[in-house]
């Protein structure tokens, strides 16, 4: 038992470089392939990039892994040993130099214009954004000190949720300036005056209001509106309609002109400021979908994965010690060295093949299992599915399947989906069919957006119905599903 298990570890130890570098590159996103190919360049001069040679097979991938020697593994440390045994005859023989190669292009892709630049949006983060009006205010240099302390204590949504009073601590101690309460009020009223409306708010309620003195400024009667929210604002947050129409004498389309007034303020004024990343605004497809008469076709994006091989100064430098008659250890170590880098270029090179023929074949299980769904965007043809289905179907790890899934992004007709959306668990209906939880997802929020707003359906009510249409689901299962959808229960779903 010892023994075996010795052995297992042994063989774990020969292939975690391979495999470790197969799971990197597997959580690698096609946006940041080319990034991490450079890097991989830089740091192995044995690799180049291949600009002028084309297979004409990109579909023939051979996962090497298991047939690769155990010396392949092994680092060398510098023993005798390893300079007399050095074995090159396998990568000086002739009709070798398409060894390493390989492609990832798709030739039926049009090639991108050489000058042609990716655009993303960029803006002023909301720290500059506001530091850019302070400069804009005639301040003298103490009170332009306290206004960038308050502005460096607003947070990411526009809130200053810090008590004056620490305001005050915060300059004393860190600033060296003493300050009093008043004046950092009348500074924090001075930034209320910025944009975007209702920044530096110290409550929800305060930054409400701050935008509505900034609309009757403006000359829009929204006098009633500020009653409501500065006398009722509990009743507002609960919906409690009623209360606040008694409290202010209103009729129902005042009512509703106000609660419109109100719903139209942004309860987050830094929510829609700040820098853009632009891995987050922009989605680059690792897949591409297309239905072609009714069959689906499945092509992996590669337009920005570059083509390697090894490179042929390294192979000549091999070949010139191999015709050589006189071999001193300094030439044995050089041939050892440039042995490993060729040794790890093909470990990339075979690693970014297997990265390839593992993404294919996941998609491809995944685009087999939800076939209906590809064909006509209905979520509700969606099957359940979970990472063992598709783990069973292309004989991958569980593991490796996640790191697919949690990672990649595929293109279709309807959208461009994460490939985890596509996973789900499973329920029964009346008949004893297994339908996907996301099917039940959905037509519960279709019921929600059809329900009347002035009587919103309850969760007993939604699970009433869903039951009626053969769903054998339980209330608190409707509960779960309804947070999950970001739905409010029905008291907060209530309109006029």
């Amino acid at each position: 038992m010892a023994l075996s298990q010795r052995l297992q570890q042994k063989l774990l130890q020969k292939l975690s470089p391979q495999q470790i570098q197969l799971m990197k590159l597997l959580q690698v996103p096609t946006a940041n392939l080319e990034t991490r190919i450079k890097e991989e360049l830089e740091e192995n001069p044995a690799l180049e990039l291949d600009e002028d040679k084309h297979e004409d097979d990109a579909s023939e991938i051979k996962d090497e892994f298991t047939e690769t020697n155990e010396e392949e593994y092994e680092e060398a440390d510098g023993s005798e040993e390893d300079y007399d045994n050095i074995d090159i005859s396998e990568y000086v023989q002739d009709g070798d130099d398409e060894v390493g190669d390989y492609k990832l292009r798709d030739d039926n892709y049009p090639e991108e214009d050489e000058g042609r630049q990716l655009p993303f949006k960029t803006e002023t983060s909301f720290y500059e954004l506001l530091i850019n009006q302070l400069g804009l205010l005639n301040l003298a240099e103490k009170e332009h000190t306290i206004a960038t302390q308050i502005v460096g204590s607003i947070d990411e949504d526009g809130y200053l949720r810090r008590e004056t009073s620490a305001i005050v601590d915060d300059l004393a101690f860190r600033q060296n300036i003493i300050a009093t309460e008043a004046e950092v009020e009348n500074i924090i009223r001075l930034i209320q005056q910025f944009d975007p409306p209702g920044v530096a708010a110290r409550s929800l309620q305060e930054c409400l209001l701050i935008q509505l003195r900034r609309l009757k400024d403006e000359g829009k009667k929204v006098d009633i509106a500020i009653k409501a929210i500065t006398k009722y604002f509990d009743e507002f947050t609960k919906k409690h309609y009623e209360k606040i129409q008694r409290g202010l004498n209103i009729d129902d389309e005042q009512l509703k002109e106000v609660m419109q007034q109100i719903i139209r303020l942004n309860p987050k004024p830094g929510g829609n400021v700040g820098e853009i990343n632009k891995a987050e605004t922009y989605v680059v497809p690792d897949f591409f979908i297309m239905n072609n008469g009714g069959k689906l076709e499945l092509t992996l994006n590669s337009r920005n994965a570059p083509e390697l091989r090894i490179s042929e100064g390294y192979r000549d430098m091999l070949k010139d010690y191999d015709r050589g008659s006189k071999k001193d250890k300094r030439q044995k170590e050089a041939v050892l060295f440039i042995k490993q880098k060729i040794d790890a270029a093909k470990w990339f090179i075979d690693a970014i093949k297997q990265r390839q023929h593992t993404l294919l074949s996941t998609m491809n299980a995944i685009m087999e299992h939800q076939y209906n769904f590809f064909l006509t965007g209905d979520e509700t043809a969606l099957k359940p599915m979970i990472l063992k289905d598709i783990a069973e179907k292309t004989n991958l790890d569980i593991s490796t399947v996640s790191r697919v899934a949690n990672s990649k992004f595929v293109q279709t007709e309807f959208g461009t989906y994460r490939l985890k959306f596509f996973f789900s668990e499973s329920l029964s209906t009346d008949s004893g069919e297994e339908v996907s939880t996301r099917e039940v997802k959905k037509i519960l929020s279709d019921l929600v957006e059809s329900e009347e707003k002035k009587y919103p359906l309850s969760d007993e009510r939604l699970t009433e119905l869903l039951q009626e249409k053969g769903y054998n689901i339980a209330r608190r299962t409707v509960a779960k599903y309804r947070e999950q959808l970001n739905i409010p229960v029905a008291r907060l779903r209530k309109g006029l």
